[in-house]
């Protein structure tokens, strides 16, 4: 067993949480849509078609914003296909990901769905086979008054007098990419993303705009990407995207448990990547960094869409999450909150079915998988003020990252009640760590309220349709709240969340 202590002090604070870091995503891919959150024929179906036991689940999950529909599917999408009378919209071929569109489900039908659920939509619009006149279109069609424009009326006619009121729009997707439909260099996206951008602000000069950075930070052009995009954008957006999957590589384990040090790293780099075209315009203004794709996703086990066969809504990278999966997603999710000064949107791809927390089956039940847990955990607990955390803990030797801390800590105050939330990640697979956080500097006496663990003595454990609750949070023991200190035990490879309270 090795020791891990924790300073803290509510004085030293990195800032407050944006519950939009608590988002999610939903793509016109596979089965996330239908057979995920759309299935008319499932027994417990509304009116419009959605699932009731999806919608239930989603609720659990705490999520907060959705950013749709895509994704590489949005850089060939034709809004306008999906929107008017369903029997009258056209089939399509996807390019993205090779597969037929039946366009029944549109901005429309989602927007009903995520307002319903109290859930803000976030849009992306197509910068890839499309540009300024297709997105201001869906702007005017999603967020101006009838009577204003023909394009506003004309989703009154489609049956939606009010407005969607959509306040966050992503300028395309992925766009360094090359398997991006109308993939573009950085001066290109650049420009047509800065065009875009402000003919939108002319058609609602209210919304919030987010310019594509970088898809992962192995792209060669990781960082310039960002400063070329943004000597563009700067004035015009308010957010720079960030995308991230992890996955163990070549059986190594003890990096994949470490792989919020990449994320970090992500985004310290963007930010002064930001900063620094920031002080080159003289500008005061600071951007922010939406983290709007992130999850493990294992990428190894996927041939790539070139090579998959046309389908309609087929099942398509549905990975199944074990115990460790758990502990690197909620792991992920203290980095983003140890960075809320900068990181204010954050999306985990995707919401059902593909890559999600959530799984389905045609006409069957609906479960949650292992990473499910970490996240509505901390969507429940971890909202007010991020308090900056000095850990002192043991160094673990990573082939990726180097050598990294054993343990992560992310403390999270409400401000009106005094309330503290610690998330723990214990990343070292063999040893038990000792956790000891001193909490004189809280004034009044703490008690504990809840220390809840995601641990098994197998890693691999996870959720089946059969087995919808083989891995769960349970209580932990051996945790004390003794006068001004807090004592635990973490198992190796496990995520914690501990709640205080007066």
């Amino acid at each position: 067993m090795y020791d891990v202590e924790v300073g803290l002090d509510p004085a030293f604070t990195v800032g407050t949480v944006d519950e939009r870091v608590f988002g999610s995503f939903v793509e016109h891919m596979g089965r996330c849509v239908y057979g995920g959150i759309f299935e008319p024929d499932h027994p417990t179906a509304d009116e419009h078609g959605f699932r009731g036991d999806v919608a239930d689940l989603v609720r659990e999950l705490g999520v907060t914003t959705i950013r749709y529909p895509g994704g590489n599917f949005v850089s060939g999408y034709r809004w306008e296909d999906g929107v008017g009378p369903v029997d009258e919209r056209p089939r399509r071929l996807d390019l993205a990901w090779r597969s037929i569109e039946p366009n029944t489900v549109g901005v429309d039908e989602f927007c009903r769905w995520a307002r319903g659920l109290g859930i803000d939509p976030i849009m992306a619009v197509n910068l890839g086979t499309r540009g300024v006149d297709a997105a201001v279109d869906l702007l005017e069609y999603t967020n101006l008054v009838a009577g204003t424009t023909s394009t506003a009326d004309r989703r009154v006619a489609n049956g939606h007098k009010d407005p969607h009121a959509i306040r966050t729009w992503c300028l395309g997707n992925e766009m360094d990419g090359p398997w991006q439909i109308g993939h573009k260099t950085a001066d290109e996206y650049g420009r047509l993303a800065a065009e875009t951008a402000r003919a939108m602000r002319r058609a609602d000069p209210d919304i919030e705009l987010v310019a594509c950075g970088s898809s992962n930070s192995s792209m060669p052009t990781f960082g310039s990407w960002e400063r070329i995009v943004l000597e563009h954008t700067y004035d015009l957006v308010d957010h720079i995207s960030l995308h991230a999957y992890y996955e163990p590589h070549d059986g190594d384990v003890d990096s994949f448990l470490a792989s919020s040090e990449d994320m970090r790293r992500m985004i310290a780099a963007v930010t002064a990547t930001a900063d620094h075209v920031g002080a080159v315009r003289r500008s005061s203004k600071r951007l922010t960094i939406s983290f709007d794709e992130w999850n493990v996703w294992f990428q190894n086990r996927f041939a790539g869409q070139e090579d998959l066969e046309v389908t309609e809504n087929g099942a398509l990278i549905e990975d199944v999450y074990s115990v460790t999966d758990a502990v690197v997603v909620g792991d992920l999710l203290m980095a983003l909150l140890d960075n809320c000064d900068r990181v204010s949107i954050a999306c985990q791809a995707q919401l059902v079915n593909v890559i999600g927390p959530i799984l389905t089956r045609t006409g069957g039940p609906a479960w949650r998988q292992t990473i499910f847990h970490p996240f509505a955990l901390t969507s429940r607990h971890a909202r007010g003020t991020v308090l900056r955390t000095a850990v002192r803990t043991r160094e673990l030797a990573t082939q990726r990252y180097g050598d990294v801390p054993a343990t992560r800590v992310t403390a999270v105050q409400d401000p009106e009640t005094g309330a503290l939330t610690l998330l723990v990640a214990n990343r070292d697979r063999n040893e038990p760590a000792a956790l000891t956080v001193p909490l004189r500097a809280f004034g009044s006496p703490l008690r504990l309220i809840e220390h809840l663990t995601i641990a098994d003595d197998d890693p691999d454990a996870v959720n089946t349709a059969e087995h919808p609750d083989r891995v769960v949070p349970r209580p932990a023991t051996n945790t004390l709240v003794d006068g001004d200190r807090l004592t635990a035990t973490l198992p190796p490879s496990s995520w914690h969340l501990i709640r205080l309270g007066h």
